[in-house]
């Protein structure tokens, strides 16, 4: 008999992680987080990570699992995912996926193109681009693969020109959907209320500590790999370096949010004229 799974997804600021509790307690079901951020370890105001008081003693998975120094891949999510709704179901209780992470939820469902060998002279070569110059680079030569990607993470960028080197292009995912009973709950507020979130999210965030949070982050780490941590950390990365003003980081981080949320909302989109999923309307909670 397929397991049961519920899934709530939704672009960031849209309220998944309080639906996410709410559907836990009324369902019995402990959530495995579908966030490539909230399993680093001191992440906690940029990634707006639910508190230990939110969570209403509902079991959490994959949240606080890495230092910030260390990689987590999809690779390694669709392991530790798969692993966890076997364990959730053996107890009796619902696995609830929550998160806004989309291609995590494609490789779980969909699976991982086949594995491509590091190339270790393209790698320093790509190194000495910029980033807006290695996303051009991805959008030249595969426009797909670029489509689903971050133009402001860099290891993802240069990843991708590493396996289109390899094999031409990013190979398309085929695999079948796992045997799952699959629920999905998509938060999906229109464009409107979505922004108002996001920028209500962002001045709570400044208001609280993301510069600090920004600055132990970046001591720990460097610069080279805060930048690899989500937009959040990248623009104020830079106004800790000076090279943008505290002026500029609420709207920067607002535009630059907003674009990112477009982009989860056109994978909604998707999913949705597939007919995968149907839109659900939800509070205005966190995440």
């Amino acid at each position: 008999m397929a397991e049961k799974i519920l899934i709530i997804a939704g672009p960031t600021a849209s309220g998944k992680s309080t639906r996410g509790v709410e559907e836990a307690l009324a369902r019995g079901g402990e959530i495995i987080s579908v966030d490539s951020r909230q399993v680093y370890r001191g992440l906690n105001i940029g990634t707006e990570k639910i508190s230990r008081e939110e969570m209403h003693n509902v079991p959490h998975h994959l949240i606080d699992i890495r230092d910030p120094k260390e990689s987590y891949s999809a690779g390694d999510f669709v392991t530790d995912a798969t692993r966890l709704i076997e364990e959730i179901s053996a107890r009796g209780k619902l696995p609830i996926l929550v998160g806004g992470t989309h291609f995590y939820f494609d490789a779980l469902f969909k699976g991982l193109p086949p594995p491509t060998p590091p190339n270790a002279p393209l790698r320093r070569s790509l190194e000495k681009l910029d980033t807006e110059g290695l996303y051009a680079r991805v959008l030249q030569q595969d426009p797909r693969r670029a489509a689903k990607l971050d133009p402001q993470n860099r290891r993802r960028l240069i990843r991708a020109l590493e396996i289109i080197e390899a094999v031409g292009r990013v190979p398309a995912r085929t695999k079948s959907a796992p045997a799952y009973d699959v629920e999905w709950i998509v938060i999906d507020p229109p464009r409107e209320e979505l922004r108002a979130r996001i920028d209500t999210r962002l001045a709570s965030a400044l208001e609280h500590g993301l510069v600090e949070e920004v600055s132990r982050v970046r001591e720990a780490v460097g610069d080279a790999r805060l930048n690899e941590l989500g937009l959040e950390y990248k623009i104020v990365g830079e106004y800790l370096r000076e090279e943008r003003t505290e002026e500029s980081l609420l709207p920067t981080l607002s535009s630059k949010l907003w674009q990112f949320a477009r982009r989860q909302k056109a994978w909604l989109r998707k999913l949705h004229d597939e007919n995968i999923i149907s839109v659900a309307s939800s509070p205005q909670d966190k995440n």
